[in-house]
């Protein structure tokens, strides 16, 4: 079927306008490792290098021929897809594999229970509504704790065994007492009630760093530190604290500052005082141990301790999301495990698919698993045969000979890193800083709103500078990068583990192509002119 020529503009056209605007409106007909082809005028395949590596999803690279050859043979098979309500036997292998990792980078043995999902925000949706519902039992609990001791010290004043302690209204700011034990603690018994509920109903809170991304969904949009993607759905979710990653102290502030207390009655030498109790306010503390869409920051290993510290002491549990970063791409599995960073939860995605299927995965520590929420929450495609077996592939390539890919990714990404330096070194002017670990990394540009070229100034000043590089990289040298989300003079690179020596050179002749264009302030260049 031909498609009309209004059909053709009905996909997200707005942002079709846009990528038409940069030169990054491309159609894309095959792909394999790093490269995707396109078609020129005459119909013949030009190969571009892809460094954007579906936002991080191809460690293993476009189309890897283990994968799609197992894909193939799993289709041929006639696997059931959909059997939802049945034994889940290849989802509870994939389990066990990723506990498996998980247990020789953690250095523990506790089991993760695994809830699969679908994509990256779905799987940190799961995560933060386990969290939840989690803490909203731990609410009940304490709830039914202070009523039974509530009905227990009203039995016990009206038996006549104890009395209210001499001052204890004094903290409602009212010392007034009738004399007559039994008013006197059901007027307590009230004040302690008009205290508790409004307390009881408030709306948990989130704890994140700054320039967090967690995905666009209504709920893990809340996580999304930048206030474009956030700031319209505020009214729709849960909110966040954000916490400056350069400030570990500000952790603790941020946590006292919205800490509360609800009231209990004690007994204590046959008189009854009034106790706190503290409020679980925080739902959870969901970082990425190195950010994508924020810049490509790099979480250091004293904020991770101070997150463990701070949430260890609130009993608050840390989801550590490792969609972007995890799967090898840091060098390790699990990019935390390099910053010592222990996760209740983890969420994993992008790579876990190998490029073909899409799966994500929450994976709850034990010690904090409701078994109930699997009552409550589902997917009707998660955790289905074809996807499973296609992550455990995924794992067995990872995993071959004693994790080599690991190695490999780590000393891919040196090379890279050294590339990346030492155009920054020539181009001081021009590039800012470069940041990452393993093959995720970053490279910031430095901004250009004082360009005395209006097209740059103007591109700089309205947020469309990277996209302009990103750009002008694919049209004049067939390498195509994007800049982050959240920070849009930084590009990111996530190519896969096969990333090779020339193709490494490739992008630096690119790179510093357009540092030149933009040291020389040449817009007609710059802009294809």
């Amino acid at each position: 079927m031909n498609a009309t020529a209004s059909e053709t503009g009905l996909a997200e056209p707005h942002l079709a306008e846009v990528l038409a605007a940069v030169g990054l409106d491309v159609e894309y007909v095959r792909a394999e490792g790093n490269t995707l082809y396109r078609l020129d005028e005459e119909q013949r395949e030009v190969p571009v290098l892809d460094f954007v590596g579906g936002f991080g999803s191809l460690i293993l690279g476009h189309n890897h021929p283990e994968i799609v050859a197992f894909a193939q043979d799993l289709l041929r098979s006639r696997l059931p897809i959909h059997a939802q309500f049945s034994r889940a036997p290849h989802a509870n292998r994939l389990a066990a594999a990723l506990n498996s990792v998980l247990s020789r980078e953690l250095g523990d043995d506790e089991r993760y229970f695994a809830i699969f999902a679908n994509s990256g925000a779905e799987a940190v949706e799961a995560a933060v509504k386990h969290a939840e519902f989690d803490r909203m039992l731990k609410v009940a609990a304490l709830s039914e704790e202070i009523n039974d001791h509530v009905a227990r010290v009203r039995a016990l004043v009206r038996d006549g065994l104890v009395v209210p302690a001499a001052g204890v209204h004094e903290r409602f700011g009212d010392a007034d007492r009738s004399g007559d034990p039994v008013r006197d603690i059901e007027e307590l018994i009230a004040r302690v009630d008009r205290w508790n509920s409004p307390r009881l109903s408030r709306a948990p809170l989130f704890l994140a760093p700054e320039g967090a991304f967690h995905g666009k969904l209504v709920g893990s949009v809340q996580l999304t530190h930048n206030e474009a993607f956030r700031t319209p759905f505020k009214a729709l979710a849960a909110q966040a604290r954000f916490v400056p990653l350069d400030q570990p102290e500000a952790i603790r502030k941020t946590i006292d500052a919205e800490r509360t207390v609800l009231l209990d009655l004690a007994v204590e030498d046959g008189t009854v005082t009034v106790v706190e109790r503290e409020f679980p306010v925080f739902c959870a503390f969901v970082l990425e141990p190195i950010q994508g869409e924020g810049g490509i920051n790099v979480v250091s290993r004293e904020f991770a301790e101070a997150v463990r510290k701070a949430c260890d002491a609130i009993d608050c549990p840390v989801v550590v999301d490792e969609i972007q970063s995890g799967m090898g791409r840091s060098g390790a599995f699990l990019a935390s495990s390099l910053i010592g960073l222990r996760g209740d939860y983890y969420t994993l995605a992008k790579s876990l698919g190998g490029g073909v299927a899409k799966t994500s995965v929450a994976l709850i520590r034990e010690s904090r698993y409701r078994k109930e929420f699997e009552l409550v929450h589902s997917s009707t495609f998660a955790k289905d045969g074809f996807s499973s077996l296609v992550a455990l592939k995924v794992l067995e390539l990872l995993e071959a000979d004693d994790g080599r890919l690991y190695r490999v990714v780590e000393e891919r990404g040196r090379s890279l890193r050294a590339m990346l330096d030492a155009v920054r070194a020539e181009f001081p002017d021009i590039l800012k800083d470069v940041r990452g670990a393993g093959l995720m990394l970053g490279v910031e540009f430095q901004d250009q709103s004082g360009s005395t070229a209006a097209t740059i100034q103007g591109l700089s000043r309205s947020g469309f500078l990277g996209y302009a590089v990103a750009g002008y990289l694919l049209r004049g040298h067939g390498v195509r990068l994007f800049p982050t989300g959240s920070a849009a003079n930084t590009l990111r690179l996530e190519p896969s583990a096969g990333l090779t020596d020339a193709e490494i050179a490739q992008l630096e002749a690119a790179l510093k192509d357009v540092c030149a264009v933009l040291r020389d302030q040449d817009e007609g260049r710059f802009m294809g002119a």
